[in-house]
């Protein structure tokens, strides 16, 4: 069995920028440089055989390249927050090739998303931090913005749990079109 999922790789610089914004909230288990991605479906656990059918149906996708923004910090879990954020400025050929990945997989068998797609980068999980951190966190934040960054391809990675933190790989990058 091999967990899966798609996502967005971030360019050197961007995963550079965020990691200036790593600090401040005592307890914050901070994202390292490796996990620092924009998750556009979780798949979860597959067999050999549900694999090849995930690059299968995620090669058969064909999507303009475009450009992206992060901007904006938030968190998920409100009075119990469990996530810092990144965000991401509007963009609707993120939304396309976030959809079009979802219906492709649906093709070829896999459930919906759970939930609604809520484009990200995740900073930080949380675990009894003070709430009053957060909000100073989030305050002095508010108008973090990246550069423009060009996406020219997604990538199906695998996660490995470790008790530390997880271990992610690409195991295949599906190139946009120009």
């Amino acid at each position: 069995m091999i967990r899966l999922f798609v996502a967005l790789s971030l360019p050197e610089i961007v995963r550079q920028h965020l990691a200036t914004l790593q600090g401040g909230v005592e307890g914050a288990r901070w994202s390292s440089d490796e996990q620092l991605h924009l998750t556009l479906r979780f798949i979860g656990e597959v067999d050999e055989a549900q694999a090849r059918d995930i690059d299968d149906a995620l090669s058969g996708i064909s999507s303009p390249a475009f450009m992206l923004v992060l901007a904006g910090i938030g968190e998920f879990g409100g009075t119990k927050a469990h996530t810092l954020w990144a965000g991401i400025r509007p963009n609707g050929a993120l939304m396309h090739l976030q959809r079009k990945i979802e219906t492709a997989l649906q093709r070829f068998g896999f459930e919906a998303a759970g939930r609604k797609f809520t484009p990200h980068v995740t900073l930080a999980r949380l675990r009894g931090v003070s709430l009053s951190k957060v909000r100073e966190f989030l305050s002095i934040h508010a108008l973090f913005a990246s550069l423009e960054f060009p996406v020219e391809s997604f990538a199906l990675y695998s996660s490995q749990l470790t008790s530390d933190d997880p271990i992610y790989r690409v195991e295949q990058e599906y190139a946009l079109t120009d």
